[in-house]
């Protein structure tokens, strides 16, 4: 299926009323209000970690669409907007939802992977995304998979553009997670598993070898 085929099946996540309203501003969004758009995105986002997972497409698409018909970004600075008001508040969110932290750093990760500026990622994003992910590296968060899982899932989908924007905190973030690794006060045998494979993976140039794929991924499976 093609690319207007998988924006439709991410859309059918959403009421009926949001729907439209994102059917409308992928088509013609000078019809609508986007900075509502981005508020409706953010807000699935954080409820629903499948989306957060592929919604940089979807605001990407949005944001296309709009310099297209008005050479305007009112979506893009909404969007700018909230995830900093949500990453001002993470804290309280991650108190507040573990679940809805987890998709808030999955969502800025994917916004972070998307969106570019000049065909190079926004600056504006890189330490909002860097703080997230040193937050994910602390104990208590090495503590509790799901925080693990998620750091390094998002190490692999945007770590090596991190680090070539700012070399010196992805050499600082690694040293956490290592100190997490060598001193598991609490660690899951998974988390410890998972840590080591992104240490591997960061040494190997962000990429996967053949043994190291077929170790890791048999020992998750079993």
């Amino acid at each position: 299926m093609g690319e207007p085929g998988r924006e439709e099946y991410r859309i059918q996540s959403f009421d009926v009323e949001s729907q439209q309203l994102l059917k409308t501003a992928l088509k013609d969004p000078g019809a609508v209000d986007l900075e509502k758009v981005a508020n409706v995105i953010v807000d699935h986002s954080l409820q629903d970690c499948v989306f957060s997972k592929e919604a940089g497409r979807m605001c990407y698409a949005i944001i296309q669409a709009e310099s297209k018909q008005a050479g305007q970004s009112v979506f893009r600075r909404g969007l700018l907007n909230r995830l900093q008001q949500e990453y001002q508040a993470r804290e309280q969110l991650r108190a507040r939802s573990l679940q809805g932290w987890v998709c808030y750093v999955t969502f800025i990760c994917n916004i972070f992977d998307y969106l570019r500026v000049n065909n190079m990622p926004m600056m504006a994003l890189v330490n909002p995304v860097y703080d997230c992910l040193f937050r994910l590296a602390q104990p208590d968060s090495l503590s509790k998979e799901e925080e693990v899982d998620c750091l390094v899932l998002q190490l692999h989908r945007v770590g090596e553009q991190l680090e070539k924007m700012n070399r010196q905190r992805m050499d600082e973030l690694f040293v956490l997670i290592r100190d997490g690794f060598l001193l598991p006060t609490g660690l899951s045998s998974l988390a410890q598993l998972l840590l080591l494979e992104i240490i591997e993976f960061r040494a190997a140039g962000w990429k996967t070898t053949p043994a190291a794929h077929k170790y890791y991924y048999s020992e998750v499976s079993d």
